[in-house]
């Protein structure tokens, strides 16, 4: 039958991976060929086996499925999207036990803060449960390289965002809001916010309760969670943009908690709240993250530098030098829109506290599973 031709057979000849075939060797075609390239240390012949896996029906499709439990994160979304669109309810069931998704508006504004987008988009991400129906959503933050810091012609920049420089940051999973009264409460035991409530973020917390929190939720989950570094934050932050917000130009008191009575570029004055607000009430940036600007200030892992001469390029803290104070970001419900850029950095001893400095947390990219 002429159809048959161009079918798959089992031993079919398929290359498997850059590497090249050993002389006189037999290479496994099929579906057991599949199978056998799944189980390859290399990511990139498991992802190339995943869309050969297409051909082979519903036994390809269970290998497609079964691949949204691998370890590695790229090969998860690889196969998340040959899979995004299929309606079968096996296929969403796998999706939202595996590879759990949430999705939102990403919105831009020009310089006078008036919308110019709005697109939807997802992200992943996992929940950790710690305890009396309290839990922390995890979003994943896929590797990348950007630049760091502002351009010499960003408005009314700082000269401690200099230089420029290129970072490159590895994938890792961020808190999808700055950690709550809640979360703080069912962790550490305590309140220490000026402003309560269960959902507001956390504040007048030290630089060393915030490490302090990290290492009694990582007893809890047995996972390492961790503040992120200042380049992480500002990679999350930015989200791949390079405009002094991630909403754009500018941002206004309908996107963020901060003094609307100081504005920035075009944007014309607005609603002070002098308090911080429930996390989660403006719209997230095209990671899935909220309130990276505004509302409290984040603690970064990293030690105080004047410059960005000698930072580092990999994404990691920047633990040299005798610097006691610890690096700040975000801006907050307080201060003015043009401390509240993805590139301002901000900086106090790591045993001060006040009510706009909070922190959120990242942990290593897991498989949500383990």
């Amino acid at each position: 039958m002429p159809n048959e031709q161009n079918q798959p057979r089992e031993y079919d000849a398929v290359l498997g991976g850059q590497n090249s075939t050993p002389v006189d060797a037999a290479i496994l075609g099929g579906i057991a060929g599949v199978k056998s390239r799944l189980a390859s240390p290399a990511v990139e012949v498991r992802i190339a086996a995943l869309s050969e896996a297409l051909k082979y029906g519903e036994a390809g499709l269970d290998l497609i499925l079964g691949a949204l439990r691998d370890e590695s994160m790229q090969v998860k979304l690889a196969a998340f999207s040959l899979l995004k669109y299929r309606d079968e309810e096996k296929i969403k069931q796998h999706l939202q036990d595996y590879f759990p998704l949430f999705e939102f508006d990403v919105i831009t504004v020009d310089s006078s803060g008036k919308e110019n987008s709005r697109t939807k988009s997802f992200a992943h991400f996992f929940t950790e449960y710690l305890g009396n129906a309290i839990s922390l959503e995890m979003v994943y933050i896929p590797g990348g390289i950007f630049i760091m810091g502002s351009p010499d012609n960003e408005a009314r920049r700082y000269k401690q965002e200099s230089p420029q420089h290129q970072v490159t940051v590895s994938a890792f999973y961020a808190g999808k809001y700055p950690i709550t009264q809640a979360q703080w409460q069912a962790v550490m035991g305590d309140n220490p916010s000026f402003f309560k409530g269960a959902k507001r973020p956390v504040d007048k917390v030290l630089w060393q309760d915030a490490v302090e929190f990290c290492g009694k939720l990582s007893e809890k989950t047995g996972k390492k969670y961790r503040l992120l570094s200042e380049a992480e934050w500002e990679y999350a932050c930015r989200a791949g943009t390079t405009t002094p917000f991630h909403f754009g130009e500018t941002i206004t008191p309908d996107l963020v908690n901060y003094d609307g009575n100081k504005p920035y570029a075009k944007a014309p004055k607005g609603l002070y709240r002098r308090q911080t607000t429930d996390v989660g009430s403006f719209p997230p940036n095209a990671f899935g993250l909220y309130d990276m600007h505004g509302n409290v200030m984040e603690w970064c892992s990293d030690r105080w530098h004047d410059r960005y001469n000698g930072a580092p390029t990999d994404g990691i803290s920047w633990e040299t030098g005798t610097d006691e104070d610890r690096v700040l970001r975000g801006g907050s419900w307080d201060f003015s829109a043009v401390l509240c850029r993805s590139a301002v950095r901000n900086w106090t001893s790591a045993v001060n506290w006040w009510w706009f400095k909070g922190f959120r947390v990242a942990v290593a990219s897991v498989s949500p599973s383990s």
